[in-house]
């Protein structure tokens, strides 16, 4: 009893705990209502087993035969079985209702989306039902007739058992004798068993719009001329085979039900497997590509609709490949506005210029952001100063742990496009305590990535602080603070301090002194988690971020609404397809979707942990369906700030989705669908190892596409022919892009956000993709020579990442190069940038400089970084040791030997097209370089004391 009492009083605690937590946060009506819908169908589903089970086994023990002849070996199973017969006839029962009641029960979710369920308003191609019958109604129907067939086989089961145990069945030689009661009784619940089959036959005709096949998901040529009939076929010999057991039941004979069983067996063999194989093999196979093209239309249009992508436009895409100068006048706000701070490798520069403390840190991913300064959209790397207990050492006590360390402290906010003189990022947030560019706000942080377990914080009026706000600089006291918002459930009485000190399993949370009935305990304190458990029905993006909203330091949270369903929608492994090279997210339990919708935009106070879900995507029929079960959980986009508004935007992992899809989906004709002719994929990231397999992730960057009026805020990645063979051949033949600026409007999308564009680039037109042009890049003798000379000193040199922008009429390529010395205390240092257009590439100390000289000596516009006046950093622990790595030729040379090149390239072109006039006008050219390139090394030689490096010799051309 004390066992039980002790146990009981943990489950108690548990359940508390969470009432408190739902309750503090304002959605105590999420929690009773799942609870209630699992205990309503734990009850439902322990009835509906344990019932018929029981009632099977007591008839059957109730009609047994009085006086049967038993053998010897039934007597003795009867002798040990007697005195247990009594727990067996409850417990069997008992046990397996418990088993159905939580199998059950865990359905919970899907029973409330069918009683709650919303119409899509469009029907399937083939039966001609509402989206929503296969999204809510199909699966909750098969699921009830799959549960009533296993309480039925079971209850035969246990039937055939209690009968043969008791003489109601006796095997004499080869002759089965059985009573009438357990006739009547066999014959029945074979008979119920047989209707149930038919019923599941009859929907599993239904459930061919929503299953993969060889080709594509959905009803094929073969589902539709032989799969589904024959379906409808065996349902109905399924039903005509229960009929005859009933019959048996009253007339007592079997042989009917016998030979119809056997015909059912037959006909599921010949109908429903040969008949589809040979219209497969022998009609379809010969003629697939006509046959199939109706169904691969319906696959396509569906799968369009299905992951939101049926509106996107596609733009065809003239690449240009030659750097004329002036080429980027025209993109000059582009231009300006490309960021060079990558957020996955400067995470350490934040950590040594801005951590200040052993018990802070940063995320080694940062996050991109923007905000409005002095009237112009600037580009943000981003990132939260959060605690790191593990800093503290050996003074990571209990008190320190849960008591002073409570919060991180401020946003720390980089210019994604600026840099340093030295390489370090341009700060527009910063220090401790905050100031810089960015709008006032609330910096301390109890709610964040990386929050301890538990902090216990705020106390009665008039007490001294304890809880360290932020430390001091120089020689002045650290700051300490009291936490004064609703962050958490109160520790009012003994009793809450006890069920929290059980939880938590710390006696000190009873028994410290500094916890008071005015303390607050704040726990589940990732963003991500906190929405999870508001917001159940949900699937969240993989990275949340922070934003400066109203004062207020916010986590902005994506919630998707996802199915399996969908008919005609090709299913995506939504796990392969949100990995790529900066995260590799597990398999979900629900992992196979093929519908999806960014339906909710969630925020998670930073300060006080409020959580606030609002409806992105009212119209569709999955949020609406919940918002019938939670009605007071979410609110209306309307009640969304235009600050808010600013910084929204359109997420991550609907793009990989999307994108996923697109590779094959972007395609709309039926026949080169089926041929697979032009089918794309993501290129790896090309800055990775060889040897590994990870997929360029999605960069977010402001730029203006072909079709839009101004650059705005958005989303992109690239394509490259899917692989054939050994490998793919890693040209351009896509490019992705969304507009991801929401506006800032209150309650108002902006009209633009969300339409995707997609530039389709020729066949004939090989623009190299981003494996290419990194290829290039490392090749590149003159850029292979400065990246050697970076090395030196123990440096290592980062490839930031590798991005692809549209602008002057092709597509330019610019990747930062960051240096970094093997020093504990070291941090990346921006030091080059790499740009490439066409077949022509720059490396220089800036991006402004870079473009200059891809173009000729004059891009037309200017980069962000244009006011830089490039330095080499000296050693030491931020930088390179050793010798100072020299900068590259200046413009004009440079410029000069692009041009030379690309004559070269010209001359052995005409050479094989045999144009003698144009080989001719390209040696021309070339000889006007190199006299250009004599004279200007002629000038350099007089105007410089001593000699410069000399360039690594290339093969002189040929004037014929």
């Amino acid at each position: 009893m004390v066992g039980a009492l002790v146990i009981a009083f943990f489950v108690f605690a548990g359940i508390y705990a969470d009432i408190r937590w739902y309750d503090q946060l304002g959605f105590l009506e999420v929690l009773t209502t799942e609870w209630i819908t699992r205990i309503v169908l734990f009850l439902i589903g322990f009835v509906a087993m344990a019932v018929p089970v029981w009632l099977s086994i007591q008839i059957a023990y109730r009609t047994r035969p009085v006086y049967a002849k038993l053998n010897s070996q039934l007597d003795r199973y009867q002798e040990i079985f007697e005195p247990l017969r009594r727990l067996a006839m409850y417990g069997i029962p008992a046990v397996l209702g418990i088993f159905a009641g939580v199998s059950t029960a865990s359905r919970w979710d899907s029973v409330l989306a069918f009683l709650n369920r919303t119409p899509f308003g469009s029907v399937d191609p083939q039966f001609q039902f509402d989206i929503g019958f296969y999204v809510f109604e199909l699966p909750f129907y098969r699921s009830i007739v799959g549960f009533a067939s296993a309480v039925v086989l079971l209850s035969g089961l246990l039937v055939i058992a209690t009968n043969y145990l008791y003489g109601a069945i006796r095997v004499s030689g080869r002759e089965v004798v059985i009573s009438k009661a357990a006739r009547i009784q066999i014959a029945v619940t074979a008979g119920l068993y047989l209707l149930l089959q038919a019923v599941s036959i009859w929907f599993d005709q239904y459930a061919t719009v929503t299953e993969t096949g060889s080709l594509i998901t959905g009803a094929s040529y073969t589902d539709v001329f032989a799969t589904i009939p024959g379906r409808q076929i065996l349902s109905v010999i399924a039903a005509v085979v229960a009929v005859l057991f009933f019959i048996t039941a009253i007339l007592g004979r079997w042989r009917l039900p016998l030979v119809g069983a056997v015909l059912l067996i037959v006909s599921s063999l010949l109908i429903g497997s040969l008949y589809p194989w040979v219209v497969q093999r022998f009609q379809v196979d010969p003629s697939a590509r006509a046959l199939e093209a109706p169904y691969i239309d319906r696959n396509i249009d569906e799968t369009r609709d299905a992951f939101g992508v049926a509106d996107i436009e596609e733009i065809p895409y003239e690449a240009e490949t030659d750097a004329e100068p002036g080429a980027l006048r025209s993109d000059a706000a582009t231009t300006a506005s490309i960021r060079l701070m990558d957020p996955a490798v400067i995470s350490p520069a934040f950590r040594q210029l801005e951590q200040f403390r052993q018990y802070y840190q940063f995320p080694e991913m940062l996050d991109v952001d923007r905000y409005e300064i002095d009237g112009q959209s600037q580009d943000t790397v981003v990132a939260i100063r959060d605690l790191n207990l593990e800093g503290l050492n050996d003074a990571q006590t209990w008190f320190n742990s849960h008591l002073v360390y409570t919060h991180g402290y401020g946003l720390v906010a980089a210019a994604g496009n600026q840099r340093s003189s030295d390489g370090q990022p341009v700060f527009l947030e910063s220090g401790i305590p905050s100031s810089g560019t960015l709008p006032e706000f609330e910096p301390r942080v109890y709610f964040g990535e990386n929050s301890p377990e538990y902090s216990i914080v705020g106390a009665p009026e008039g007490t001294a602080p304890i809880e360290l706000d932020y430390p001091a600089g120089g020689e002045g006291e650290p700051q300490q603070t009291t936490f004064t918002g609703d962050g958490g459930p109160v520790l009012d009485n003994v009793f809450t301090k006890l069920v929290y000190a059980l939880k938590f399993q710390s006696e000190q949370i009873f028994l410290s002194d500094q916890v008071s009935n005015e303390s607050q305990i704040l726990y589940d304190r990732n963003p991500i988690e906190r929405v999870q458990k508001v917001a159940p029905y949900l699937t969240l993006d993989s990275d949340t971020y922070p934003s400066i909203v109203d004062g207020r330091v916010v986590w902005i949270v994506d919630g998707y609404t996802l199915s399996d369903q969908y008919p005609y929608s090709n299913k995506v492994s939504y796990s392969e397809a949100i990995s790529d090279s900066e995260a590799v997210q597990q398999p979900l339990a629900f992992d196979e979707v093929n519908y999806i919708r960014n339906s909710v935009k969630a925020t998670v106070d930073a300060y006080d942990g409020t959580v606030t879900l609002y409806a992105w995507d009212d119209e569709d029929p999955i949020l609406q369906t919940w918002q019938k079960v939670f009605p007071s959980t979410i609110k209306d986009m309307s009640e969304m700030s235009g600050e808010l508004m600013s910084h929204v935007r359109y997420p991550a992992d609907l793009f990989k989705m999307q994108r996923a899809v697109l590779g094959r989906y972007h395609v709309t004709d039926p026949v080169t669908f089926y041929s697979r002719e032009d089918a794309w994929t993501t290129p790896l990231d090309p800055t990775q190892s060889a040897a590994t397999s990870f997929l360029q992730p999605p960069y977010y960057l402001t730029m203006q596409m072909p079709g839009q009026e101004a650059p705005t805020y958005s989303i992109y990645s690239t394509f490259i022919p899917e692989a054939r063979g050994s490998a793919s051949r890693n040209v351009l033949r896509g490019y992705l892009a969304v507009d991801s600026d929401a506006g800032s409007t209150e309650g108002e999308r902006a009209e633009g956000y969300g339409k995707l564009r997609l530039l389709s680039l020729p066949e004939d037109d090989n623009v190299p993709g981003p494996g290419q042009v990194q290829n290039t890049f490392n090749s590149d003798p003159t850029v292979s020579q400065s990246l050697n000379l970076l090395k030196q000193g123990q440096s290592d040199v980062i490839n930031g990442n590798l991005l692809t922008v549209p602008v002057g009429g092709g597509l330019l390529y610019v990747q930062p190069v960051y240096v970094q010395s093997t020093g504990e205390t070291s941090y990346p240092l921006l030091q080059k940038v790499l740009v490439a257009f066409g077949d022509e590439i720059a490396f220089q100390d800036t991006l402004d400089e870079a473009l200059n000289v891809l173009f000729g000596g004059d891009s037309g516009a200017a980069a962000g970084d244009e006011e830089v006046e490039p330095t080499t950093p000296d050693g030491g622990e931020t930088g390179g040791e050793g010798e100072a790595p020299p900068t590259t030729e200046d413009t004009e040379l440079q410029s000069l030997l692009n041009r030379a090149r690309q004559a070269i390239e010209d001359k052995q072109q005409a050479l094989q097209d045999g144009d003698w006039v144009a080989y001719g006008a390209a040696d021309a050219e070339l000889a006007e370089i190199i006299s250009e390139l004599i004279v200007l090394a002629e000038d350099g030689a007089s105007t410089t004391e001593t000699p410069s490096t000399e360039a690594p010799s290339t093969e002189e051309p040929s004037n014929g």
